[in-house]
């Protein structure tokens, strides 16, 4: 009998613990920094759980082309906006809708970036990502976790091959 009286709350609590998982998707905006949101940000991980090396069928060189190009067609977009990103050292977590359209990016600065104001290179990568498509798609959401690096140099790496 006392078993009981804990199984209904216990269950209670699972539900309300699912429901605050799936609305957390629902309150988080397509750019942040890692450390803001961090519930909505597990969430995201979780949700996206391929990543960019399984989409490429496990190629290294071609997960690698695939992400430099977005490196490179961001530096060309910052050019575009005259938004000055020489400098501008980061890790990026890219997550990407199944057709390729960016879902969400957070950034954190590396300790040797430029100083500059983050909340405005946010809001240059929201619309960065209202505009762009990523060169691969996938059946579900998939994810990168890398650095980035500006300028990106992409012609020395294409030039090579």
């Amino acid at each position: 009998m006392k078993l009981s009286k804990y199984i209904l709350p216990a269950f209670f609590t699972i539900i309300l613990s699912f429901s605050a998982f799936a609305n957390a998707l629902d309150t988080i905006p397509s750019v942040f920094m890692i450390g803001e949101y961090e519930l909505e940000y597990e969430s995201l991980v979780v949700e996206c759980e391929d990543i960019l090396l399984k989409v490429c069928d496990d190629s290294m060189e071609e997960a690698y082309e695939h992400w430099l190009l977005m490196l490179h067609d961001i530096e060309k977009f910052a050019e575009e906006e005259q938004v000055e990103i020489r400098g501008v050292k980061l890790w990026v977590n890219a997550f990407w809708n199944p057709d390729g359209s960016i879902k969400n990016m957070v950034f954190y600065p590396k300790p040797n970036c430029r100083n500059m104001d983050f909340n405005e290179l946010g809001a240059f990568f929201d619309k960065f990502i209202a505009e762009y498509t990523f060169t691969k798609i996938n059946t579900d959401c998939f994810a990168h976790y890398g650095s980035a690096s500006f300028p990106t140099h992409t012609e020395l790496f294409f030039n090579k091959n």
